[in-house]
């Protein structure tokens, strides 16, 4: 959230240059005064480029809460899932109460909007049978497939976001102390224990075609292109997408899938909701919680077990 501040005058540039986007003004602040990642400034330009261009010729300040809704049914039109939707609503919150302190509005109307938990689902996730037919997609037949194979164990074991495993580098892995170092975000750094299935992928792949891939001998990332460079987040979706199809998964399988998935196995298993939000580098816990809605089946069964009328 950009801090509650005053800056320095560009609201009568805004008013007086007709040319200057108000959109890209408070997308270089961020990039400037409130050093956002990459991936976080993308996901405000996504998004408030799309209200622009509903918007039109439309000041903002002259908009209403009931344009605000429509602007919301416009994107449910449009078939956004829940979450994309919380997003779009949360960007929009940031970005008027960026124009209030600027002088451009009066009051933060998209404040009115409604508590993004009102958009927000249960996320779905992987059966632990899914999990086993996913992990053992790729094989022999497959151009880097044991890259692949230790990328998904990696990414599972750790709940990883894309952007992260991405970003892992051969130092952040410690195969010998069984945990990894991640980077999330806002550059919180968090260990995450790694377990033997994962250790052995990634020494298999260390050992027989990451050497390959590393020809030139001074790559620092852990996961290869075939040209030696680091493998982007959007490799990460495609591979993910690639052998979701292979195994056969019944539902949208996404990176974000197998961190889901991570989480709640994790409570099924017992974990304290405290140790997960640590491994999953969540600031809040209220965060962390939404796991818990999908952990029905082990409820039942304390439940069951416990309860003298179950």
């Amino acid at each position: 959230m950009p801090p509650r501040r005053k800056l320095a005058a560009p609201a009568a540039r805004l008013t007086e240059n007709p040319n200057v986007s108000w959109v890209d003004a408070f997308l270089n602040y961020l990039r400037t005064e409130c050093h956002l990642s990459a991936n976080t400034l993308a996901a405000y330009g996504r998004d408030l480029r799309r209200f622009r261009g509903w918007l039109g010729s439309r000041p903002a300040a002259e908009l209403t809460i009931r344009d605000l809704s429509d602007y919301v049914a416009w994107l449910h039109e449009r078939g956004l899932a829940p979450a994309s939707t919380a997003r779009h609503i949360a960007s929009l919150r940031t970005f008027f109460r960026y124009l209030q302190l600027e002088g451009l509005l009066k009051e933060n109307l998209a404040e009115l909007l409604g508590s993004q938990k009102l958009w927000e689902r249960v996320p779905e996730v992987l059966t632990p049978a899914h999990i086993q037919r996913f992990l053992a997609a790729p094989t022999a037949g497959d151009a880097f497939w044991r890259r692949d194979r230790a990328l998904l164990e990696l990414m599972y074991a750790t709940g990883c976001r894309a952007s992260e495993v991405s970003d892992l580098k051969l130092r952040d892995i410690r195969l010998d102390e069984a945990h990894c170092l991640c980077q999330g975000k806002g550059n919180k750094q968090r260990v995450v224990p790694l377990g033997q299935p994962a250790i052995e992928a990634v020494r298999t792949y260390l050992a027989t075609e990451r050497p390959q891939l590393n020809a030139r001998g001074d790559a620092e990332w852990l996961f290869l292109t075939r040209s030696g460079r680091r493998l982007r987040r959007e490799a990460v979706w495609e591979l993910v997408k690639k052998y979701a199809l292979r195994a056969d998964i019944p539902i949208s399988t996404h990176p974000h899938t197998l961190r889901h998935s991570f989480a709640t196995h994790l409570l099924a298993g017992g974990a304290d909701l405290r140790q997960v939000q640590e491994m999953l580098g969540h600031s809040s816990i209220a965060t962390t919680q939404i796991y818990t809605h999908v952990d029905a089946s082990r409820l039942r069964k304390v439940h069951e077990k416990y309860h003298p009328r179950a």
